[in-house]
């Protein structure tokens, strides 16, 4: 059976149901879904962490753990941007996302990414040619052309199992 590894770019998978989909993912669903593509070794959730974390976010954090997933976090910086002419706030954890798809790569067959972000493109060019087989689930219209190019018949839209994984 192959072994898979869930990685779940927390912050766009937020901004995707919220902004696209206008319905919420259950995550513990989320990585039943998954066992299709063979066993789930390893389950890892990124996001940014509010200092201090306020009640609903460490309660949400605390579920994902319970669940299994292992968190990976960041404080949120506010930053201005200077294009845009305002503040926003980000805490930049693809590279984390990255480094722990190659730190653990002898540990899965099947990397499954949550992310419609194309700086992934490279990533999964590389674990492509490193003989490694990926899933990428993103919403239709929040996934960037970059990464439905790398994907292509591998790219799941996430309303076509929106049955499976819809928290009710």
């Amino acid at each position: 059976m192959d072994r898979v590894a869930l990685f779940v770019d927390g912050a766009n998978f937020f901004y995707m149901q919220k902004n696209d989909l206008n319905w919420f993912v259950d995550t513990k669903k989320l990585m039943a879904y998954c066992e299709r593509f063979g066993e789930v070794v390893d389950a890892y959730y990124y996001i940014g962490k509010d200092s201090p974390p306020a009640a609903e976010q460490q309660a949400y954090l605390s579920a994902l753990a319970y669940m299994g997933y292992a968190l990976v976090t960041k404080p949120i910086k506010t930053i201005y941007d200077s294009v845009g002419g305002k503040f926003i706030q980000k805490a930049n954890l693809d590279i984390d996302i990255v480094l722990d798809m190659f730190s653990t790569i002898e540990n899965y067959d099947v990397a499954v990414l949550v992310s419609g972000d194309g700086d992934f493109d490279r990533a999964l060019r590389i674990l492509r040619a490193r003989g490694k087989r990926f899933k990428v689930i993103a919403s239709p219209r929040f996934v960037a052309s970059e990464l439905r190019d790398v994907a292509g018949m591998h790219l799941i839209d996430m309303e076509s199992i929106r049955a499976e994984i819809e928290k009710k």
